[in-house]
């Protein structure tokens, strides 16, 4: 995922950079509201990780901005102010979450999973627009971008990365994969479904970000 961390304390936001980082999320960090402004509209944030005692504009003040714009973001407020009052001055300014410091990493993580979740069910899923890992694809524009950059595929390239997601999580046969793709019904010792593997790695994947995986004797699965 694509996050969005507006935190001023070092010890937090270096913490956080790397615990999110080795769990396979860009991390963008700014320290403050302002410099935070320039970035909304750079990426398609998938969430917004905000701080809420922050120099100049404060977090409750900058979710009511995010909001005023009709930006639809998730937001999850990450702040030292427990109290009930505190709670829910931030979910009335538009935020979708509160986290109280400190807080355990992985419900952290947890409560990340589950905002993202609900805004994809919410916001995609009448939409031909599919994120999965570092890539989105606009089924409506057949265009495919990897870390929020174009890539140029070919149309048996696309229509298997296709086919791939729109089945993410299942292992599927060689022979699966030439009948949807090439409209072969029998498996006649083609290599042409690992030679299509290989290009769409070589374009979609980076040695630390990998999304088809090889299952030894059976064929391929692509992970979210």
């Amino acid at each position: 995922m694509k996050i969005l961390l507006i935190e001023d304390d070092p010890r937090i936001s270096d913490f956080l950079t790397q615990g999110l980082s080795e769990n396979q999320h860009l991390v963008t960090l700014v320290q403050s509201a302002e410099k935070a402004q320039a970035q909304l509209t750079t990426k398609d944030w998938d969430i917004i990780l905000l701080d809420v005692m922050l120099p100049g504009i404060n977090g409750i003040e900058f979710t009511k901005l995010i909001r005023f714009k009709q930006m639809q973001t998730p937001i999850l407020i990450l702040s030292a102010l427990g109290s009930v009052e505190d709670k829910i001055k931030a979910l009335d300014a538009g935020a979708d979450d509160y986290l109280v410091k400190p807080f355990h990493f992985k419900e952290l993580l947890s409560r990340i999973n589950a905002l993202h979740r609900r805004y994809q069910n919410k916001y995609d899923e009448n939409t031909n627009i599919k994120d999965i890992g570092h890539l989105k694809i606009d089924k409506d524009k057949y265009a495919v971008y990897s870390f929020d950059k174009l890539v140029d595929l070919s149309p048996t390239e696309y229509k298997l990365l296709i086919y791939l997601v729109d089945n993410a999580q299942k292992v599927l046969s060689r022979s699966q994969i030439l009948n949807a793709v090439w409209d072969i019904h029998f498996q006649n010792n083609t290599n042409v479904v690992d030679v299509y593997i290989s290009y769409l790695r070589a374009k979609l994947e980076t040695p630390e970000h990998k999304l088809i995986q090889t299952v030894k004797g059976v064929g391929y699965m692509i992970k979210d």
